[in-house]
């Protein structure tokens, strides 16, 4: 059943999913309030309601060339939504993925989203997949998201992976898991802004079973007054293979950063790398800013856009 859309969530789509007024160019589904409020399929892009659980299956033709959109928006307070959507790419196809969540909460009880994403890509196929998380409102209620992603590559096929929190989140936990076939490639770029007391949670694990398999994992997070942060990422060789790790932190206020990369290696033609660093805002970068005219609070926001970008 579809629902209307009100300014409220137009706004929020664009944010999330640059959907001005609530479309996009090509195949789109957007969920609201556990309901659909859009559906759009093409030649090449199905999308499809489940019939056992909550959610999709959005299928891409072999060898075709798609932009598809699935955002979801939360504008009931005390919702408590969870949804399973199932991606399936043919081989060879080359397909962006526009996901994001948004919740406008300004009731007094919590507003939360869980979503559950499998991604099953074929033999040399492409997947650019993009997910922001935004939260607003005016009330007491939290805004809570809970996103678990898992994706299988075939052999060959390559996954780009961004996912930024932008603001307004109260309390998230992500669970990653993606395998790697044989001469498959992942790039995972994680972005992350917490402020207030807000705790943010992050479980990754990249399995890189095939021979030539290469993974990446890039995290960028900032953390103010006194918010928490966790970040976990584990990257396992099972073959000859390459896997890079970099965590990178600014640690503001009484605001407290866990990270902990792993490498674990179980062949002799693995190799892989992690590095970390936490750190607060240079000095010097303050300074310089500050002498082009920009006041301290200018020059904090410039760094912090800049690190985030």
């Amino acid at each position: 059943m579809s629902q209307s859309l009100t300014a409220t969530d137009t706004a929020l789509l664009e944010k999330i999913a640059d959907m001005k007024g609530g479309r996009a160019d090509g195949a789109f589904n957007v969920r609201k309030d556990a309901g659909c409020a859009g559906r759009v399929n093409t030649k090449n892009v199905q999308i499809t309601n489940k019939t056992d659980k909550p959610g999709i299956d959005v299928h891409f033709a072999p060898g075709c060339r798609e932009t598809c959109h699935i955002p979801v928006i939360i504008t009931q307070s005390g919702l408590q939504d969870t949804v399973y959507n199932d991606f399936y790419i043919g081989p060879e196809a080359d397909v962006t993925i526009i996901a994001g969540c948004g919740i406008h909460n300004c009731g007094q009880d919590a507003s939360e989203h869980d979503g559950i994403h499998t991604f099953y890509i074929g033999r040399g196929a492409r997947v650019k997949y993009v997910e922001k998380h935004y939260g607003e409102g005016d009330g007491n209620g939290e805004r809570i998201m809970n996103p678990e992603t898992v994706a299988y590559l075939e052999e060959g096929a390559f996954l780009q992976m961004d996912t930024s929190q932008i603001a307004g989140i109260d309390s998230t936990r992500r669970n990653t898991k993606i395998v790697c076939g044989p001469g498959a490639e992942v790039v995972v770029t994680e972005r992350l802004l917490t402020h207030g007391r807000q705790r943010a949670d992050s479980d990754m694990e990249i399995l890189l079973d095939g021979e030539d398999s290469k993974g990446r994992v890039i995290s960028r997070s900032v953390a103010q007054d006194q918010s928490v942060q966790r970040f976990v990422p584990r990257m396992v060789g099972n073959a000859r293979c390459f896997g890079h790790v970099q965590c990178d932190s600014i640690i503001m206020g009484q605001a407290r950063i866990r990270s902990v990369p792993e490498i674990d290696a179980n062949s002799v033609d693995a190799q892989l790398i992690h590095e970390a660093a936490i750190g607060r805002i240079a000095g010097d970068q303050l300074l310089k800013l500050q002498t082009l005219g920009l006041t301290a609070e200018e020059a904090e926001e410039r760094i912090l856009k800049g690190f985030l970008a």
